[in-house]
């Protein structure tokens, strides 16, 4: 039996050949110039300034390059900075784990917000926690938590604690007060690790008109990776903020950092909290 070969529309093979053909040109400028330009045939002319941000070449994994962003379609993603994940009596708290590895993020993000706040730069957050009846919260979710928390786990309240754990409204469960949104910024409340999935984040980006993201957050290998995964897959420019970030265990933030560099930058970019305030300082935004 003769195996057929599907073959396509060949009215695709122009659109394909466009799409390659600025690909190629992009990765001849990358070559000289280390940068990832802003590819204004695609986004249109800038709606704000564009600036250089220095970060990680992520095939050699150190040497510098650099990412052009437009500053009126870039947004600083702040993940989670809630007491239940950087907080006592929150629910990393509660689970066992050294705050000290999650609440290192608190004074880079601020200086972070401090810089931006002013410029054309959006602030997007995000919040995890469930539903008061835990009508959105997975029964596995649930059992893990129980058991890690020896009986007190999501949507239950510890031993001198705020609220329930991860549960919406709850003291908790809302951003610390160092880094406590301003009016006009948003807020994205989510039900899960990622934030595409389980949110309207992708409508919010794409009516503020935004295609570069720089994230910081906790934690690093849970849910920032995660929401840096899915935005990567939805053609979002990333760049991770590595210092902005921690996890409750110091070797998976290490890792977390590294998988994102790998294979040419598989998830997006790496860099520190103060090569992007230099860059935002430098292009003179406020």
């Amino acid at each position: 039996m003769t195996k057929k070969i599907r073959t396509y529309e060949s009215y695709l093979n122009e659109t394909r050949e466009k799409v390659l053909k600025r690909v190629e040109e992009a990765s001849e400028e990358f070559k000289k110039t280390k940068t990832y330009k802003y590819p204004t045939w695609l986004y249109g002319e800038p709606k704000g300034k564009l600036f250089k941000v220095e970060v990680e070449d992520s095939p050699t994994f150190g040497e510098s390059a650099y990412v052009e962003m437009d500053s009126g379609r870039t947004a600083f993603i702040v993940i989670d900075m809630q007491t239940d994940f950087c907080g006592e009596q929150g629910y990393v708290d509660v689970m066992g784990y050294d705050l000290s590895n999650t609440t290192a993020a608190i004074n880079p993000i601020k200086n972070v917000l401090d810089t931006v706040r002013g410029t054309d730069i959006d602030v997007v957050y995000t919040r995890e926690g469930h539903e008061p009846d835990l009508s959105d919260a997975p029964f596995n979710k649930l059992l893990r938590s129980n058991i890690i928390g020896n009986g007190v786990g999501i949507g239950e309240t510890p031993d001198g604690g705020l609220g329930r754990l991860l549960l919406r409204g709850e003291k908790n469960w809302d951003i610390i007060d160092e880094l406590y949104p301003q009016p006009g910024e948003t807020v994205i409340d989510k039900a899960g690790k990622g934030a595409f999935g389980s949110s309207n984040i992708h409508l919010v980006l794409k009516n503020l008109g935004v295609t570069h993201l720089v994230f910081a957050g906790i934690t690093t290998d849970v849910c920032v990776h995660t929401i840096m995964r899915e935005a990567n897959d939805y053609g979002y420019w990333c760049t991770l903020l590595k210092d902005s970030c921690g996890a409750t265990d110091k070797g998976n933030h290490e890792s977390a950092i590294k998988s994102v560099k790998m294979q040419g930058g598989v998830f997006g970019n790496v860099t520190d909290s103060q090569k992007f305030i230099n860059a935002v300082e430098e292009a003179q935004l406020k």
